[in-house]
């Protein structure tokens, strides 16, 4: 499928990243249906693309004509029969039995020229695509948080995608006003891959008391970092990046450097998940 065929863009999970996937891609004048199975989380992401865009338009990147065009073209539904598109992208929890579930119950309801694009940040598009029919449509496409805002996104394509496909999905990227790479199939990909230590080795050094939070974060930004990482773990979700290092972890069979830390774990556990829960490694009014 070419990008002039797309007209129709369906989004699966309407947390964090789905809701600003879903908004950017009605402001590019695609019909896009927000799909999710809980209703409260729908409520939720209802209100805050509102809120995104009003943001947008104090700040002189939108206008009052780009909302209108955003909200005439974004529908919220909990129910999978809506999902009737020409691409739809997941963006749910990072498991692969979970993802594999989703798309198969949609590569069954719609026919095999849609494109099944992945939002996951870790688990290789190959492996996801393991189990669906026509896999030569299953593409990675990573959004980097916020979605609405962050420019990069990383087109991957697994063993059996299409080159057309990945070229659909970064003509897409492109019209959206994004920046895509291409990437190869691997457990990260590039930039997970290589962000993974600066997560990694500072939950290290907490463990290890060489350090606080407040102080890492600190000497980080001093560094030029625009935010430490413990901030940014609770900005992604403390609960995300968990997942995301664990998956990293085992797909790299085991391997030290990737190693999940205790501290966060026992943060995940206890659901301090960072800003959209009020608390993780800071807390928030």
């Amino acid at each position: 499928m070419k990008l002039e065929e797309i007209k129709t863009i369906g989004v699966v999970g309407a947390g964090t990243m789905g809701q600003g996937i879903a908004q950017i891609c009605a402001q590019a004048g695609f019909k896009t249906i927000l799909f999710d199975i809980n209703a409260q989380v729908l409520e939720k992401a209802k209100s805050t693309t509102t809120q995104n865009i009003d943001k947008g338009i104090e700040r002189g990147k939108l206008t009052e004509e780009d909302k209108t065009i955003a909200l005439d073209n974004l529908s919220f539904t909990g129910d999978t029969l809506q999902l009737s598109c020409h691409l739809i992208i997941e963006a749910v929890v990072e498991r692969l039995e979970v993802k594999q579930s989703i798309f198969k119950e949609l590569a069954s309801m719609n026919p095999a020229e849609t494109i099944l694009a992945s939002n996951t940040s870790s688990i290789p598009i190959t492996q996801i695509a393991a189990a669906i029919p026509h896999p030569e449509r299953v593409v990675g496409m990573h959004f980097f948080n916020p979605a609405h805002i962050m420019k990069l996104v990383e087109v991957i394509s697994g063993a059996a995608t299409a080159p057309e496909t990945a070229e659909t999905i970064k003509a897409l990227a492109l019209k959206l006003g994004k920046t895509p790479v291409m990437a190869k199939d691997s457990p990260g990909f590039i930039v997970n891959r290589v962000a993974r230590h600066f997560y990694v080795e500072a939950l290290k050094l907490l463990e290890e008391g060489v350090a606080d939070v407040e102080t890492i974060d600190k000497l980080m930004q001093a560094s030029g970092f625009k935010m430490g990482p413990f901030e940014l773990m609770d900005l992604i979700g403390v609960d995300t990046n968990y997942s995301v290092t664990t998956s990293m972890f085992e797909a790299f069979h085991y391997d030290s450097k990737f190693r999940p830390s205790r501290i966060q774990q026992q943060k995940v556990d206890a659901g301090h998940h960072g800003r959209k829960s009020g608390k993780g490694f800071y807390t928030y009014a």
